[in-house]
């Protein structure tokens, strides 16, 4: 079956391409046609998920600027251009209240959720689309938008990359345009104390009755990388499964889906990011 994305002949970079989320947008983007080629810091799942994408990967720290030079540079070398930048920045620490939290922590979250995209997008937009043109899309977050207890440093830092992505896609239109996709809860690995022992009730409080998976967010992505989406810059899309709308009706036992997550935050902690 044909793509409706029509992206053959496209290249796509994806951060946190081995897994979760990122993993998921590789293979929606592979499947439309692109080649790929992911990065993550565990150089076994990069080449892992580089195989099974018939793609490239390369292991290494976003944070580190370098990496992210030789990032752009492999994929140049393995295929000779990038259409397609997916920025998908990967931690929630420090976990707690900000008024606790340590400033090389706070640093830290900035880092990789704010400077780590824009300095690729730097290298990009020098390396290839500031001549050739492109897409770009960051993953934010539905929690940008609100206050929630124990993530102000996860909300305020994506609250920050959606400033940055309209602000890019001001500076870098009309070569490239600039957008964002900010997924609710979904069934990932880092969110797993959020939804694995009350899915139930956050889905019972989500007007389409459950948590995201990682392929919703997968096809969400693809609409505003490829072509379809040619008059579309500085937007953010919204894939929450209407956490911020909420149901009408709500079963009496249930409470809504933001309180229920709201309630998950207060409770538990991650184990691992």
């Amino acid at each position: 079956m044909t793509s409706p994305y029509a992206l053959q002949g496209w290249v796509a970079v994806v951060t946190g391409g081995s897994r979760g989320i990122g993993r998921a947008v590789a293979g929606a983007l592979a499947a439309a046609g692109a080649q790929v080629c992911v990065t993550a810091r565990d150089l076994r799942a990069v080449r892992q998920a580089a195989d099974e994408l018939g793609g490239a990967g390369l292991a290494g720290d976003v944070a580190d600027p370098a990496h992210l030079q030789e990032l752009t540079a492999f994929a140049l070398r393995t295929f000779g251009r990038i259409d397609v930048l997916v920025n998908n920045p990967a931690t929630n620490q420090p976990y707690g209240p900000l008024v606790e939290a340590e400033p090389g922590r706070w640093r830290e979250a900035f880092t990789v959720n704010v400077e780590a995209p824009l300095r690729l997008v730097q290298c990009v937009w020098r390396a290839w689309m500031g001549e050739h043109g492109g897409t770009v899309v960051n993953i934010c977050t539905e929690g940008a938008g609100h206050v929630g207890p124990n993530v102000g440093a996860y909300g305020t830092s994506r609250a920050a990359l959606l400033h940055l992505t309209r602000q890019l896609a001001g500076e870098l239109a009309p070569k490239v345009r600039v957008n964002s996709v900010s997924p609710g809860l979904v069934r990932t690995e880092t969110a797993r104390f959020v939804w694995e022992s009350g899915e139930d009730a956050v889905a019972a409080g989500l007007p389409l009755g459950r948590i995201g998976e990682a392929e919703d967010i997968a096809r969400a992505v693809l609409w505003p990388a490829s072509d379809a989406a040619g008059w579309i810059t500085g937007a953010d899309l919204l894939v929450d499964g209407g956490t911020r709308v909420g149901p009408a009706y709500v079963p009496e036992s249930s409470a809504s889906g933001t309180y229920a997550i709201q309630h998950r935050l207060r409770s538990c902690a991650p184990h691992q990011i």
